[in-house]
């Protein structure tokens, strides 16, 4: 299989690089600046998605068989915010296109923040635990509502050109041994902490890595939900489990000062349903803070 990987010098993409050039896939990596070191397998490229020339020639340049997008500017503050919505719309709907055109399916990443909470002035609860995909979406930031448009987008894609999109929401990305949901945790006192717009979720990247390869090898003729000719589907990617070691729906109750009248949360069970994910692609989150924090696991070694 050949892939086009975007963003394929950021945190998650450059580890699907690293996944899919292990399994001796020819893997085209697209970034604004080349890696420090080759990887074997990988074409790494230098490209500005903004710019439809650039993004219309490399895909049609290398004709993949799937285009996986995670390029975008990753959260707010990084940049103005009319940056970072243009940016991100610009580029999706660049790579989408493109994609489109020679028949690549195309998996790329939105974002658990595209319900709204997440980047919200003040942070609120949904209208029921655990979320999941058919949850109503409001975003009022730009980020956000740059994923909103990007799934949107995607939909089109797929309708006009006959192609599978798949919106991949993942919780906030961690990665083994940085110890952020430990600094988290230990820090954490729920009479005096601020409401967390994704409730305390979070998932390992290397179960990131996993889900867009499920969705890549999944069979096209398995029974998911709308999929087919002209298919979008949507995944949220989420851990298990909370990265506080408290009972959910107690923290958010106390932090919150009230629950959703529909909260079927039990335990330390993540805000967050991957139950969809689980039932069409046959994939579940290996990875907990638990295990991940002692880890020392090494990241791609073309970043070195």
């Amino acid at each position: 299989m050949t892939v086009i990987v975007t963003g394929a010098t950021g945190g998650a993409g450059s580890w699907i690089v690293e996944d899919l050039a292990r399994d001796d896939h020819e893997v085209v990596g697209v970034d604004l600046e080349r890696p420090p070191r080759a990887r074997e397998s990988v074409t790494f490229l230098e490209a500005d998605l903004r710019e439809q020339g650039q993004t219309w020639e490399l895909v049609q340049t290398y004709e993949p068989d799937a285009v996986v997008h995670f390029a975008a500017i990753p959260r707010n503050e990084i940049t103005p915010g009319t940056e970072t919505f243009l940016t991100n719309v610009e580029s999706t709907y660049h790579v989408f296109e493109a994609a489109g055109r020679i028949g690549a399916d195309v998996v790329w990443a939105s974002s658990e923040s595209i319900y709204g909470s997440v980047f919200a002035e003040e942070p609120w609860l949904p209208e029921y635990f655990p979320i999941d995909e058919d949850h109503p979406l409001r975003p009022e930031d730009p980020y956000a509502t740059s994923k909103l448009v990007g799934e949107d987008l995607a939909a089109a894609t797929a309708l006009k050109y006959g192609i599978s999109v798949t919106s991949i929401r993942p919780s906030w990305i961690t990665y083994p041994g940085s110890q952020q949901t430990a600094r988290g945790r230990e820090t954490f006192d729920p009479e005096t902490a601020d409401p967390n717009g994704n409730f305390w979720s979070y998932v390992d990247v290397r179960d990131v890595v996993s889900i867009v390869r499920a969705v890549l090898e999944a069979d096209p003729e398995a029974d998911r939900e709308g999929h087919g000719h002209g298919s979008h589907d949507v995944y949220l990617a989420a851990a298990e489990n909370n990265f506080l070691d408290r009972p959910t729906a107690e923290v958010i109750e106390t932090v919150f000062g009230d629950l959703p009248d529909s909260c079927a949360l039990e335990g330390n069970q993540s805000a967050f349903s991957t139950e969809k994910a689980r039932r069409e692609l046959d994939w579940r989150p290996e990875h907990t803070w638990e295990d991940a924090e002692l880890e020392q696991v090494p990241g791609p070694l073309f970043l070195e």
